[in-house]
């Protein structure tokens, strides 16, 4: 049998460096270390009481069968009710596209509407899920710095100087993924204007949207002319803690629809509908548990970020949203990366390199604080362990 010849396209895709980082985790675990997980981006809290139990009466009475390709009715009205009252503008049943997870759509957005030599302009750090799918696509990926100095936020201008004529979307995640970043109104209200101006696309990730803390999350669909340029992301993985359940969805301008019903079914075919009634339980059902898990992740943000800016060599904003925090590590005299793999190998602390999301990241680190405050504290106490000498070398110099 001659070699096995793989693809040209599959060598600009990328990857998700949490899942990775993980499973070297859980090697290590299996040796009888013990390891604090704080690398991946998924709430730790049990799906709520009354969404399991929607989708156990499901599966008893028959929803095992294939469903409509963009989503079963009844969530799709769900979900255009849900966003029209927490996204500020009215959304329609038949604009809503229901995915298993999230990710289709970002790599449905861009085959659909990216051709080659087309610019995606995507954050830097940002979800490395962006630019590997533009490049996929066959477009271009161009970093847009999201800097600590500025609460990691963009500047705007910098932006609008990154635009070209090839420049086709717009990526904008608030809140943020790795940076748990927070654009203010203002922010949203002058990319609208850039995008309106230079006809641009923006896909607009925003699964972190009821995880806010201090601030507002806009949705930049609810400003005038953006919901028909505006492809909304959204789910139930981080709000619902559902992400085993893969339940994504989006909100298309019309033109969107017939593209992403023919990708729909060459790929996936459909959700699956036990799981789709249980969604529709979480949105119409008792909102409690979602309050209770935002103001436990408040606690342990506060918590994370005293205990991070108390060790030497550590900077640490606290961020406005989501369940992350990004430190600046330089003053430990060692690059994100190389902390990473010491934390993990010496310390049983499994976080990020702030690398997996863009060469900006290169000095910080991403901890995900969806674990239990006992276990965040002891994970302080093993950094600081490991980076107060580090601090101590790298200060006398």
């Amino acid at each position: 049998m001659r070699a096995m010849r793989i693809a040209a396209r599959m060598d600009g895709m990328g990857t998700e460096t949490a899942f990775e980082a993980a499973a070297r985790a859980r090697a290590l675990e299996a040796t009888g270390r013990s390891i604090i997980h704080l690398e991946i981006g998924e709430p730790d809290f049990d799906t709520p009481a009354n969404v399991r139990e929607a989708a156990k009466k499901a599966l008893d009475a028959g929803f095992t069968h294939y469903g409509p390709f963009f989503g079963m009715p009844q969530l799709r009205e769900a979900i255009a009710a849900d966003a029209t009252a927490r996204k500020g503008f009215p959304v329609a049943a038949d604009r809503v596209v229901v995915t298993p997870g999230a990710k289709p759509i970002m790599y449905y957005a861009m085959l659909a509407l990216i051709e080659a030599g087309d610019e995606v302009i995507v954050p830097d750090p940002g979800y490395p899920i962006y630019e590997s799918m533009a490049r996929f696509a066959g477009g271009t990926p161009v970093s847009l710095p999201i800097r600590m100095e500025n609460d990691f936020r963009a500047d705007l201008d910098e932006l609008e100087g990154l635009i070209t004529p090839r420049t086709r979307m717009i990526v904008l995640n608030s809140p943020a993924n790795p940076t748990g970043g927070l654009f203010t109104r203002e922010d949203i209200v002058r990319i609208a204007e850039l995008a309106v101006q230079h006809d641009l696309v923006v896909l607009a990730d925003e699964i972190y949207g009821r995880i806010v803390y201090e601030g507002e999350h806009v949705s930049i669909a609810s400003l005038p002319g953006m919901a028909d340029r505006t492809i909304v992301l959204d789910g139930f993985s981080k709000t619902y803690a559902m992400t085993g359940w893969r339940l994504g969805y989006a909100i298309l301008p019309e033109p969107l629809m017939f593209p992403f019903s023919r990708l729909i079914i060459n790929s996936v075919s459909c959700t699956s509908s036990f799981s789709q009634i249980a969604a529709v339980e979480a949105l119409n059902g008792p909102q409690d548990d979602i309050d209770m898990m935002v103001e436990e992740f408040r606690a342990r943000r506060d918590l994370v970020v005293d205990g991070l800016n108390d060790i030497p060599g550590i900077r640490c904003i606290k961020p406005s949203a989501a369940f992350y925090v990004f430190p600046d590590i330089s003053g430990t005299g060692v690059t994100g990366a190389v902390l990473a793999d010491r934390l993990l190998q010496e310390s049983g602390v499994c976080v990020l390199a702030g690398t997996a999301f863009g060469a900006l990241g290169g000095n910080h680190i991403r901890i995900s604080y969806a674990n239990s405050r006992e276990n965040l504290n002891l994970a302080l106490d093993r950094i600081r362990a490991l980076v107060e000498p580090l601090a101590a070398v790298h200060a006398g110099g």
